[in-house]
């Protein structure tokens, strides 16, 4: 059998306790990479993904918001003497309606920033140097459709995400050759995040609704986005750079903003 891409590879997963990040470290574990599951809050998913995952991950503890990336890449380093790829996952909003301009302050928006964007580019210019040492390596960001299309929970989240793509593009170009960058743009997705926030009935519910709104009619999962990541991280996509992967069922496409083809709503 082929030695499989992600073989010895060493992969730093930003927020990668729960959902999408958790869902991203599963595959490239099952896959012979060795996964630094990076958290700040979530100690107890975390360790038990580690757990889950054997001998191939391990749970990493910083606060990128508060600038330790530094700290996590060597870590890392110290670890398992290289770094090859990074998925910069971690993010926070705040749910503020679009409409109402006293919903956001100055310090929320840099809040958001400070997490969804400058610690994404922190955590490239950490890694970028043990990326070249090992002969290359790869970054995937995880920013959002919202940052497309100004939708969302907020418009600074929206905002954080949009700029994250701009990121992604303007990198791709100085990074090169060494290091290839690209971003994921999820659309909606089922995460535990919602079934804490409306319960496993609501989350169903919530399922069956956006399924019916998007082209392909499906409602989409964590493992969804993760395979999307783990694509633009193999080295069979090697060309890509710079680019914009949107995850989201053809939300963004005009026919699925309010029918599926004879479907009505």
């Amino acid at each position: 059998m082929a030695e499989d891409f992600f073989d010895g590879k060493v992969v730093i997963v930003t927020g990668g306790g729960r959902g999408i990040g958790a869902a991203t470290v599963k595959v490239l574990a099952a896959r012979g990479a060795k996964v630094a599951i990076n958290y700040s809050k979530s100690k107890d998913d975390a360790e038990a993904l580690a757990a889950e995952c054997g001998g191939t991950a391990k749970a990493f503890l910083a606060d990128l918001a508060a600038g330790e990336a530094d700290a996590l890449a060597k870590a890392v380093q110290d670890e398992w003497g290289r770094i090859d790829l990074l998925v910069n996952n971690a993010g926070t909003t705040k749910f503020a309606n679009h409409e109402d301009m006293d919903a956001l302050s100055a310090e929320d928006f840099l809040d958001i920033y400070r997490l969804n964007t400058v610690a994404a580019f922190e955590m490239i210019r950490a890694c970028a140097p043990a990326m070249r040492e090992a002969g290359g390596g790869t970054v995937v960001n995880v920013a959002s459709v919202a940052g497309i299309f100004g939708n969302g929970s907020s418009v600074a989240y929206a905002a954080s995400k949009g700029a994250m793509v701009t990121m992604t593009r303007s990198l791709a170009r100085v990074l090169a050759p060494e290091i290839r960058i690209n971003a994921v743009c999820p659309g909606y997705v089922g995460t535990g995040w919602f079934a804490d926030r409306f319960g496993e009935e609501g989350l169903k519910a919530l399922n069956e609704s956006i399924a019916q709104k998007v082209p392909l009619g499906i409602a989409g999962q964590a493992e969804d986005v993760a395979d999307g990541i783990v694509s633009l991280l193999d080295g069979a996509t090697r060309l890509a750079t710079g680019e914009t992967l949107l995850l989201d069922a053809g939300a963004h496409l005009d026919v699925g903003l309010s029918r599926r083809p004879g479907k009505e709503i």
